[in-house]
């Protein structure tokens, strides 16, 4: 049951932001920014588990993988400019993100 609370709460969360963006999209876009997912999930990790620990471990997860995922967003910057379309901007986006588990893979190895 706790794990259908937990899909309804962040379907919410990411409805409401998506509604949102048709009227406010910087608005939007803030919210998402926000660590608002991981707010919750780090929450809901601690209350299920009850261990510190690996609390820990998954919340510097967090926090190496929240600048390798701005990977993603790279080619919409240069979207313009190249006059790329929507679905190669997206694949390529998400090419990044692959290269970035990688490189997440190796730093979370680190600490």
């Amino acid at each position: 049951m706790f794990f259908f609370v937990k899909v309804l709460i962040a379907g919410v969360i990411i409805s409401f932001a998506s509604w949102l963006s048709g009227q406010y999209p910087k608005l939007s876009g803030f919210i998402i920014a926000l660590p608002i997912a991981s707010l919750i999930a780090i929450i809901f990790s601690y209350y299920e588990h009850q261990d510190v620990e690996k609390t820990v471990t998954f919340t510097k997860s967090i926090l190496i993988a929240v600048p390798v995922s701005y990977l993603f967003f790279l080619p919409f910057f240069f979207a313009k400019p190249l006059g790329m379309n929507f679905w190669l901007i997206y694949l390529i986006g998400l090419s990044l993100l692959v290269i970035g588990y990688f490189l997440h893979k190796y730093l979370i190895n680190l600490f």
